[in-house]
């Protein structure tokens, strides 16, 4: 397939790679020239706009980091949405808004044009093996035109119904529950060490005999294992977390876990983490957090 591919972070790039290798042809644009230069060696086309992207393309995929880089990708000049034609599918990877969402449903309707959201789960070395699992939402007969590209980007798909605003809705609740599980192993391994026990021995231990979670397991070595490399940021997880809580208040939902984790990462902002790996920076809070106040 031809494919538009808008978004070259640390996500969309290694998502796009998957693309080429599969034997797709790609047009690439991102707000910064220098991402597409890989992309570039491996056969893809570069694009001068985002409405340059679309050019005879049976689907464009976007990969865009908030809500702020969809008004200006999307609706500012050479924008997406005007070079959208009926043929094409637009494909949503991002993490936004349920109103974005909502609003995005409501433009491509009125242009005739077939939009279906699906965001993903997974960091960047997820993303480069393939194995994201993906949530869609949309008309059937276009997440069945989906679902070739994100077979090639994922180990699983769930088909969540058939308005794209329910795909973002459950990533927002996906990514608050992944916040809530950093924030309370973050709080157990500073009780273990409190207790003279290794966080390491409290994890195993812990895990094997209550939750046998992989997922787990890959957080917690994050946490204890700094990469070099931060997969999502401390920005990223307070961002998702604004609009988990903005979707929840919109649905009359008031969560107050949510509101403490909010002043958390509010606080992790503040302290200079906002460029941290999520799960290194919150459980770096969760360390601050413990100690007494002088």
């Amino acid at each position: 397939m031809k494919i538009g591919f808008l978004g070259l972070g640390r996500m969309g790039a290694p998502m796009a790679h998957r693309l080429i290798a599969a034997g797709h042809e790609l047009s690439v644009w991102n707000r910064t020239e220098g991402r597409t230069e890989p992309l570039l060696r491996d056969g893809a086309i570069a694009a001068a706009t985002p409405a340059e992207a679309e050019l005879g393309a049976d689907a464009v995929i976007t990969m865009l980091f908030d809500d702020y880089a969809h008004e200006e990708v999307l609706f500012g000049p050479n924008g997406l949405m005007e070079a959208l034609t009926p043929a094409t599918l637009h494909i949503s990877c991002s993490t936004i808004s349920v109103a974005l969402s909502e609003r995005l449903t409501r433009e491509h309707a009125k242009r005739g044009i077939p939009f279906v959201a699906a965001p993903v789960f997974g960091r960047p070395n997820v993303a480069e093996a393939g194995k994201l699992w993906i949530v869609v939402a949309g008309p059937q007969e276009q997440v069945e035109r989906a679902r070739p590209l994100l077979d090639v980007l994922s180990r699983g798909i769930s088909v969540v119904g058939t308005e794209p605003n329910q795909a973002h809705a459950l990533k927002l609740g996906g990514n608050f529950l992944i916040s809530a599980m950093i924030h309370s192993l973050g709080e157990g391994f500073v009780y273990a060490q409190s207790q003279g026990i290794e966080p390491e021995v409290f994890f195993e231990t812990v895990n094997s005999a209550l939750f046998q979670s992989p997922f787990y397991a890959a957080y917690a070595k994050v946490m204890l294992h700094p990469p070099e490399i931060p997969g999502s940021t401390i920005e990223l997880g307070a961002k998702d977390l604004r609009l988990f809580r903005e979707a929840s208040t919109a649905g009359g939902a008031r969560l107050s876990l949510a509101e403490d984790l909010a002043k958390i990462f509010a606080d992790a902002q503040r302290q200079g983490l906002g460029n941290t790996d999520w799960a290194v920076g919150q459980y770096e809070m969760a360390q601050r957090r413990s100690r007494p106040e002088k």
